[in-house]
Parts: C-alpha cells; structure tokens; sequence
C-alpha cells in the first residue's frame, strides 16, 4: 500500500461522522479527518433505490494503518456494510507529509 492515504467513509449523521472521526485522532489512526456535509446519496441497497443524507469523512493517514483504522471504523459504524475506501497520495507537501507522519508514530 502506498505509504500515504485518504480514507474515505460516509454516514448518516453529523454526531456519527464526528464520533469516529474523534476515535481515529485519539488512537492516532489519523492526522486529520475532515467532516464534509450535508449532501445527498443515491445507491441501490438490496434490490431497492435509496436516497438518503449523509456525510463523508476524508481521513488523511499512513497505509500502513489501513486495517487498523478500516477495523476501527468497522467497530463504530452504523452500517451492515460501510463505504471504507481509500485512495493513494501520489504527491504532497513535504512539510505535510512530515506532519501527517508525526501525527501517525509508529509503535
């Protein structure tokens, strides 16, 4: 996995995204988690069309850490199955990048 990642999770409610976006800063499972929302979703679920308010949580963290933070994320959401995605950070700040590491020490 690339060494650098946004995770990408939505939910339901404004206090559900700010509950594990506090969870993943506590463990250090995460530098920064931006809370983005309202907006609306559109998907089909068992065989129905679903629209539905949610927002999204992008999780800025190392790829070493993606199971740990997909497993606690996992333990905290309300869904049968979450959206846990994550995308790979080709490119960034050297300076951010050092920080996000900092923010993430490994144990």
């Amino acid at each position: 996995m690339n060494r650098y990642i946004q995770v990408i999770t939505t939910i339901s409610s404004k206090a559900g995204a700010e509950k594990i976006a506090k969870a993943l800063i506590d463990k250090r499972l995460a530098a920064c988690v931006q809370i983005i929302g309202p907006f609306k979703s559109v998907y089909r679920w068992k065989g129905k069309v679903e629209k539905t308010t949610e927002w999204a949580l992008a999780i800025k963290t190392e790829g070493r850490l993606y199971k740990k933070l997909e497993s606690a994320v996992k333990k905290i959401h309300p869904y049968e199955v979450p959206e846990i995605i994550a995308i790979p950070i080709i490119k960034g700040s050297k300076d951010y990048l050092k920080w996000l590491s900092d923010e993430t020490p490994r144990r």
